[in-house]
C-alpha cells in the first residue's frame, strides 16, 4: 500500500476542541495552548510553520481550503508557503501530546474532587463525571449527570408515564387530559355510590342502576323533578294532577298560538255592531224630539218608522227588513204629537232602513265567522292529537338515538384499543424482522463482506445530508469474541468530505466483553472489492491502544476509527468495476492472531 502524507484523524476520533484551561492543576505555559481555540492542546498537530493546533481545530480551519496562519501573522513572521495551512501540511506532534497528557489535572465540575493527569481525564473521567452538567434531552433543563435517572423518572415535565388503569403511555403534562378520556378510569355512580366502575362501562351501568336519578318524563311540559328510576312510577302516580295541569297549559298555549294565526274578523264585527247600536239610539232620540215639536198630519214614512221602533200609530205597509241580531231598545213617545213634514219623515225612514240593512249584513257575517271558528277548533284538536303522537314518536326516537350513540362510543373505544394493539404488534414484528436480517448477515470468523445496494440513491442522500453515514450489521471474531461493525460515509467525512469515500471500523459492546482482552489490538484490513477481481482498494491499520476507540465499550459502541481518505470519489465516478448493478461490496478482515 502506498505511503500517504500524515493527516489529522477523523472527526469521529477527535471531535472536540482543546481542554479548558481550568483543568490544569499547575502553572499554565503558552507552548501547551492551541493557536486556534487557545485551550490546552488535544491531539496536537504541528504545521509547517511550527505552530501547534488541536486536531479538531486544524481540521475545521482547513476544511474550506488553504488558510493563512493567524499565529504567524500575529507574531509578524508570516512567510509563504510555510505559513499557509492546508490539508496534508501538518503532522501529529506526539511529543507535545505526551507532554500535555502528563500534566496534572483536576475536574472543573463543581463538587467533583477528582485528580489525575490529562490523559486519565480524557479517557476515563471527562464524559463520565457524575457532577457534569448536561441538558435533559426532553425538557432541556440543565442537570447533573448523576441526577439524570432521578430527573427522568420523577421531575422531567416531558417524561412519559404509563397509565395505571389502561397502561397506555402519555406525557406527564397531559395527565389530567388523559384522565378525562381514559376508558379504564374508575368512576363512582351518583345513584348507588358504587365505586371503581370503568368509564367504558359507566353508561351501561346507569342504564340499569335503579338508584340513578333521571328527569321526569313530563320535563318537556315543565316538571323539573329528578327521581330515582325505581321510584319513577310512584312519582307519576303521586303527581298525576300536576302533570295533567302542566300538559293542559302546554296544549292551551299551543292552541292560543295557532288561533293567533286566524283572521281577526270577529273582533272587528263586534266593534261595528256596537257602533250601529249607538247610531240607532241617536236616531230614535232625534225622532222623539222632532215628533214633540212638529205640527201636521203624520207622514206615512214616519208612521212606518214609528211602528218599526215600537211607537203607536196606524197600521201601514212597511218594507221587509231582516231581523236585527239583537233587540233594539224602544222609546215610549207621546201619541199626541204633531205629524212631521213629508220630506223630513221620508229622509229619516230611508236612513233607518239603511242602518238596519247594515245590521242584518253584519249578523250574517257573524254567523259565517262562528262557523269558521268551529271549523278551526276542530282543526286545532286534530293538530293537538298529531302533536302528541309526534312528541311520543320523537321521545322514542331520542331514546333509541342515545342507545345507538352509547353503542357507537363503546365500539369506537374497542376499535381504538385494537388499533393500538395492532400497532404494537407491527412494531414487534418489524423489530424481529430487523433482528433476523442482522442474524442472517452476522459472521463469527472475523471476516465480513458488506453488500450495499442502491448505491446511487444512498450517495445522493449522503450529499444532501439526509443520511450522511451508514452502519453495517454486526460481526464477531468468534461466537464469544469481539463485536464489531463498519461505518461508511458515501460522501466522505472530516478531511475527506466531498472528495473521498470514508470507511471506519467500530468496536461495539458485546455480551462477552468481560471475558476478552482489552484494549482491542488486532490488525484490521478494510477493502473495496473490485467485482472483476483485478484491483481491490485496500487499507489496513493496527489499533492505537491508547485511543478510547479501542477500549472496552461503556456505551453501545465506541468512537469510530479508520480511513477518512479511503477511496477518491473521482475513481468511483469514472468507469470502473467497483460498482455493478448499482451495488458495491466492502470487506473487513480482522487478524485473529493471538486470540
Amino acid at each position: 500500500m502506498a505511503t500517504q502524507e500524515p493527516s489529522p484523524p477523523s472527526s469521529m476520533e477527535s471531535n472536540k476542541p482543546g481542554f479548558p484551561k481550568k483543568i490544569l492543576a499547575n502553572k499554565l505555559e503558552d507552548k501547551h495552548l492551541c493557536n486556534c481555540c487557545h485551550n490546552l492542546l488535544r491531539r496536537p498537530f504541528q504545521a509547517q510553520c511550527g505552530h501547534r493546533f488541536c486536531s479538531y481545530c486544524f481540521t475545521m480551519t482547513v476544511r474550506d481550503g488553504p488558510q493563512k496562519c493567524n499565529a504567524c501573522i500575529k507574531e509578524d513572521i508570516f512567510e509563504e508557503p510555510t505559513s499557509i495551512l492546508k490539508q496534508g501540511c501538518a503532522f501529529p506532534d506526539n511529543a507535545a501530546r505526551r507532554e500535555v497528557e502528563n500534566l496534572s489535572a483536576v475536574c472543573i465540575n463543581e463538587g467533583c474532587t477528582w485528580k489525575g493527569n490529562i490523559k486519565e481525564y480524557e479517557l476515563s473521567h471527562e464524559e463520565k463525571c457524575e457532577f457534569m452538567i448536561i441538558p435533559c434531552p426532553s425538557c432541556k433543563e440543565r442537570i447533573r449527570f448523576n441526577e439524570q435517572e432521578r430527573h427522568n423518572e420523577r421531575e422531567c415535565p416531558e417524561r412519559t408515564l404509563n397509565c395505571k388503569y389502561c397502561k397506555e403511555p402519555f406525557h406527564f403534562k397531559n395527565i389530567k387530559a388523559h384522565d378525562e378520556i381514559c376508558p379504564k378510569y374508575p368512576m363512582i355512580c351518583e345513584g348507588c355510590a358504587k365505586k371503581k366502575i370503568p368509564r367504558e362501562k359507566y353508561v351501561d351501568h346507569i342504564k340499569f342502576c335503579s338508584k340513578f336519578r333521571t328527569p321526569c318524563r313530563f320535563h318537556v311540559v315543565g316538571c323539573d323533578m329528578s327521581v330515582e328510576k325505581e321510584r319513577i312510577h310512584d312519582h307519576e302516580r303521586a303527581c298525576a294532577y300536576e302533570h295533567l295541569n302542566l300538559l293542559l297549559h302546554y296544549i292551551m298555549g299551543m292552541k292560543v298560538s295557532m288561533e293567533g294565526l286566524q283572521p281577526q274578523g270577529l273582533e272587528l264585527a263586534g266593534h261595528k255592531l256596537l257602533d250601529l247600536h249607538r247610531s240607532l239610539r241617536e236616531l230614535e232620540v232625534r225622532v222623539s224630539q222632532i215628533s214633540t215639536t212638529s205640527i201636521g198630519p203624520p207622514v206615512q214614512g214616519v208612521t212606518s218608522s214609528s211602528s218599526s221602533l215600537g211607537l203607536p200609530g196606524p197600521p201601514t205597509t212597511a218594507l221587509p227588513l231582516p231581523p236585527p241580531p239583537a233587540p233594539v231598545p224602544t222609546l215610549t213617545v207621546s201619541t199626541s204629537f204633531t205629524p212631521l213634514p213629508s220630506s223630513v219623515g221620508a229622509a229619516l225612514e230611508l236612513q233607518l232602513h239603511s242602518e238596519k240593512t247594515k245590521v242584518a249584513e253584519l249578523g250574517r257575517r257573524c254567523t259565517d265567522l262562528e262557523v269558521k271558528v268551529g271549523t278551526f277548533e276542530n282543526v286545532v284538536c286534530v293538530l293537538n292529537r298529531e302533536v302528541e303522537r309526534f312528541t311520543t314518536t320523537m321521545e322514542a326516537g331520542n331514546r333509541q338515538h342515545r342507545l345507538d350513540q352509547d353503542k357507537i362510543e363503546a365500539l369506537s373505544n374497542k376499535v381504538r384499543q385494537l388499533e393500538r394493539t395492532v400497532g404494537l404488534k407491527d412494531l414487534t414484528v418489524a423489530e424481529m424482522e430487523g433482528r433476523l436480517r442482522e442474524m442472517s448477515a452476522t459472521t463469527f470468523d472475523g471476516v465480513f463482506v458488506w453488500r450495499i445496494s442502491d448505491f446511487t440513491k444512498k450517495r445522493q442522500d449522503a450529499i444532501a445530508g439526509r443520511a450522511p453515514a451508514m452502519f453495517s450489521p454486526a460481526f464477531y471474531t468468534s461466537k464469544y469474541g469481539y463485536k464489531m461493525c463498519l461505518r461508511i460515509y458515501l460522501n466522505g467525512d472530516g478531511t475527506g468530505r466531498g472528495s473521498h469515500l470514508s470507511l471506519f471500523f467500530v468496536v461495539m459492546r458485546g455480551l462477552s466483553d468481560a471475558l476478552l482482552k482489552w484494549p482491542f489490538n488486532q490488525k484490521v484490513t478494510l477493502m473495496l472489492l473490485d467485482q472483476s477481481s483485478r484491483e481491490h482498494i485496500i487499507d489496513a491499520f493496527r489499533p492505537d491502544i491508547t485511543s478510547s476507540s479501542f477500549q472496552r465499550p461503556v456505551s453501545e459502541m465506541n468512537i469510530a476509527s479508520g480511513c477518512p481518505l479511503f477511496c477518491p470519489l473521482s475513481k468511483l465516478d469514472a468507469k470502473n468495476s467497483y460498482i455493478r448493478d448499482d451495488i458495491i461490496f466492502i470487506k473487513a478482515i480482522v487478524d485473529l492472531t493471538g486470540l
